[in-house]
């Protein structure tokens, strides 16, 4: 498989003979701040040896132009060694110098090296982000994650730019207009890992000291940077504050000293993920910079990534995936040490593990349930596969795999694995077996049949509670049935909850137990009175759907406000969103528990969970006829639990978005328009920035904003964000004219950086608008092979999953997804998956419909 597409048999045989010494890679972005400048110069020496003298290989590059190839100081012709995707060279010597001149193009798409020029003060900033192989977009390299080795970067750049990579440099030269940043080596990385951030960014100082075992004292010295612009905004203080208690925390669970010397957290514009690990040099999403209120979730959710990303210095790497199947040996265990870490470490965060059972396990349970999807240890055939593979799977079910490990093997053997596992393969690259072994040293236990049924196999499995009483209420039997595809072993809490003197629904018992096959008796619970509700997998130990016995359901649909208990009550909301999702429970009937008692829920996160699920419930899956009457339920109780939330609380601020969303009669509207205009007002509701964007999205939705009021709108919030907000609320208009300049922005032209796509793709496709997007179905489905081919493949996936008709649900658009399909076997099996998974998204909602119309 020639060509930009990397085999994974490629990649092991290129691996096979070669083993890379180091890099030294010089960028010369002076040219950065110009905008007509297309390319930076990059020039990359590489020393490398070869078991098998005489034998040819490649260095991947992704450049416009390259400028010298020069082998063991052979002049190479830089047109007949480099085809567009790779540098070839053969006759290799045992030990080989590499360079390779060439003129690489900054980015808009967040792939490579990123340019973007603030539009409050006109300064130019750069970052770099790779994964899974876009280093080749800056230096020429061998990108495969095995191939680790030590880089050191030289970087020139206008002289009052600031300039970071994963090394502390150790010289900075100025010339004229210009400074030279010469950055140490690292230790042996892999290149997706590798960074480079430019610009004249904020910077906030701090640093971790630590006294190790044997008495000598890690210093870390710390950093939080962003735009000048959002200096104003950036709370550093508390985002380092949760830094140092991340590395204390870290430090004390894996007994291995942060190996990578600084640790700065760059937050960059564009960015087309929350965040990424680059040792000593993360990036996040410049999004988690709050320029106006956002509720506690938000704080929490930052921290979360936070300390994800840190877990990643040790998963990830200090220990690296060998190839991209086992990339749940990183992602799995950061995604599990965000949540574990915010507990442990003592942050103010005590909720996080209500978090994940309610928005990360959503994740997993949808991408899970798709016809695509795999073991947590996948077949990733190629680098468009391992794309792909940045999934709910191989984040938050591997997550909640792991979860049910330390439940099943125990916290203290599974975190003295961990401790052998740095220690054996420091600065290494693993596979499944690696981690296995060494987790059955520590655990006593035999976990190749446990990684077999959770690890290898696809799928999740649901359990049922059954139960028998006799005449006087007292249980004879409860039963747990497993179903669903493999049958695995889980280790579950079983809960009987009943009301207290204050009509709560409290715990009133817990049976621990480890369910096995199609039926597991709870033998404990028999002989105890029936309570009013059975709740599996109470403490969410284990990964898998629930479901409820009748009395349990029919105690829900009278009183799931009522749980006590946080986690308790997030495992209900969530088992009955599952049940909608599968056609089990109509969809006017979850909406209904929603509008009942979303307004008692304590939890902001699930709140906000709810509000998303449940205008999801009125958009998607509930019956055409009374989809209008649900959508002014939904106005009518965002209004209603808006005036009635505390003044200046999250909860007033969600209800305040939420029906921003939801807003659709004269009585809704006119509130909205009134809170722009300050002639309307909720005590304690400021409506600041972020606010009255959503308030003019829900007008431009509905009609009801001009061009030259968003215009209006737009200079007085000239920003990145604002120019953002502005071009979504364009899309949003419910006119031909608006669904057809977003469509042919983002179809007809390639010229968008890739926060301006989404914002087009998200204002086109509001589910209200479905029949205006009607018509772009079957051109949808014409261009999908020429997007795959024209576009890199983070713009494609967001126009192939962004622009899929998903708010048709009917059985004509669910035809012409299959006839696509059927008529393309041969398209490119990642661009196959994300049809396929849309397409069943869409038969998801048609079987929902049904279930609601009865």
């Amino acid at each position: 498989m020639p060509g930009k597409n990397l085999s994974r048999d490629e990649a092991q045989q290129r691996a096979s003979i070669l083993t890379v010494d180091g890099y030294r890679v010089r960028l010369d972005v002076t040219s950065a701040p110009d905008p007509a400048a297309a390319t930076f110069r990059s020039t990359t020496t590489i020393a490398f040896r070869c078991a098998e003298p005489g034998a040819s290989t490649f260095v991947d590059l992704l450049a416009p132009a390259v400028r010298a190839v020069t082998l063991n100081g052979r002049a190479l012709d830089p047109a007949a060694a480099y085809d567009g995707a790779r540098v070839h060279v053969d006759a290799l010597a045992a030990e080989n110098v590499l360079t390779v001149e060439a003129d690489c193009a900054y980015s808009r798409t967040g792939e490579g090296l990123h340019r973007f020029t603030d539009p409050v003060d006109g300064e130019t900033y750069l970052y770099t982000h790779y994964e899974p192989a876009d280093a080749r977009r800056v230096f020429a390299t061998f990108e495969q994650p095995d191939l680790k080795a030590p880089f050191t970067f030289t970087v020139t750049a206008p002289a009052a730019w600031d300039v970071r990579s994963n090394a502390a440099h150790e010289q900075v030269t100025t010339e004229g207009a210009a400074r030279t940043w010469e950055f140490a080596p690292t230790r042996p990385i892999s290149s997706y890992l590798t960074a480079v951030v430019a610009g004249p960014y904020h910077v906030a100082r701090d640093h971790y000291s630590r006294t190790l075992d044997d008495g000598t004292v890690l210093d870390i010295p710390l950093s939080a940077m962003c735009r000048k612009s959002l200096a104003p905004y950036f709370d550093s203080d508390e985002i380092l504050g949760v830094t140092k208690l991340g590395l204390d925390f870290f430090h004390e669970q894996f007994a291995y000293p942060y190996p990578f010397g600084k640790y700065d957290q760059a937050f960059v514009p564009e960015y087309n993920i929350g965040a990424m690990e680059n040792p000593g040099c993360v990036t996040f999403r410049e999004e988690f910079v709050f320029r106006s209120k956002v509720t506690d979730a938000a704080y929490e959710g930052r921290a979360n990534v936070v300390l994800h990303e840190m877990a990643h210095m040790w998963f990830g790497d200090l220990v690296t995936m060998r190839w991209w199947d086992d990339l749940w040996l990183k992602e799995s265990f950061a995604d599990f040490m965000g949540s574990y870490g915010l507990v442990g470490a003592g942050t103010r965060y005590r909720s996080a593990w209500v978090t994940f059972a309610n928005q990360r396990k959503a994740w997993a349970y949808r991408q899970d349930q798709f016809p695509t999807t795999h073991p947590i240890t996948a077949d990733i055939r190629d680098l468009e596969d391992a794309k792909l593979n940045f999934d709910g799977i191989t984040y938050a079910k591997g997550a909640s795999v792991l979860k049910q490990l330390v439940a099943y093997a125990g916290a203290e053997a599974f975190f003295e694995g961990a401790r052998r596992y740095f220690q054996r393969h420091a600065f290494g690259n693993t596979e499944l077996a690696d981690l296995l072994d060494i987790l059955e040293e520590t655990s006593g236990r035999d976990l190749k049949a446990w990684a077999a049924a959770w690890l290898q196999t696809a799928g999740v499995n649901t359990l049922t509670p059954q139960l028998t009483a006799d005449a006087e209420g007292r249980i004879t039997e409860l039963a747990v049935l497993q179903d669903g595809g493999v049958l695995r072993p889980h280790r579950i809490a079983v809960g009987l909850y009943d009301r207290d003197a204050d009509g709560a629904l409290v715990r009133t018992a817990r049976f621990e137990l480890d369910v096995t096959g199609a039926r597991t008796v709870v033998a404990e619970a028999a002989g105890r009175p029936r309570p009013a509700l059975v709740l599996l997998n109470d403490d969410d130990l284990t990964y898998c759907k629930v479901r409820f016995d009748e009395e349990s359901l029919q105690t829900l649909r009278g009183g799931l406000g009522d749980i006590k208990d946080d986690l308790a009550r997030a495992l209900a909301w969530s088992a009955v969103w599952n049940l909608t999702r599968d056609a089990l429970m109509p969809a006017r009937d979850y909406v209904a528990l929603v509008l009942r008692f979303a307004g008692q829920e304590a939890n902001i996160g699930v709140l906000q969970s709810l509000h998303t699920q449940a205008k999801g419930a009125v958009d998607l899956y509930a019956d055409p006829a009374w989809r209008g009457e649900g959508g002014r339920l939904l106005a009518d109780g965002a209004l209603r639990e808006l005036r009635a939330a505390a003044p200046g609380s999250d909860h007033q601020l969600a209800w305040a978005r939420f029906l921003a969303q939801t807003a659709n009669g004269s009585e809704h509207l006119g509130l909205v328009r009134g809170l722009l205009a300050g002639t309307a007002r909720i005590d304690g509701l400021e409506v600041d920035q972020e606010l009255r964007w959503a308030l003019w999205l829900a007008l431009a939705a509905a009609g009801q904003a001009g061009e030259d009021e968003l215009a209006g709108e737009l200079a007085a919030d000239n920003t990145a964000s604002g120019r953002r907000q502005h071009t979504q609320c364009l899309a949003a208009r419910p006119t031909p004219e608006a669904k057809a300049a977003a469509w042919s922005a983002v179809v007809d032209s390639d010229e968008l950086p890739n926060a301006l796509v989404e914002a087009n793709i998200a204002g086109f496709a509001v589910p209200a608008h479905r029949d205006l997007t009607a018509l772009y179905a079957a051109p949808y489905f014409k261009l999908l092979e020429r997007v795959w081919a024209e576009r890199t493949i983070e713009i494609a996936m967001r126009i192939v999953g962004g622009f899929f008709p998903q708010a048709q649900v009917d059985e004509a658009t669910l035809a012409e997804a299959d006839g696509w399909l059927s008529g393309h076997p041969d398209a490119a099996p990642a661009l196959r998956r994300l049809v396929l998974e849309r397409r069943d998204d869409l038969a998801r909602a048609l079987r929902a419909q049904a279930c609601d119309r009865g």
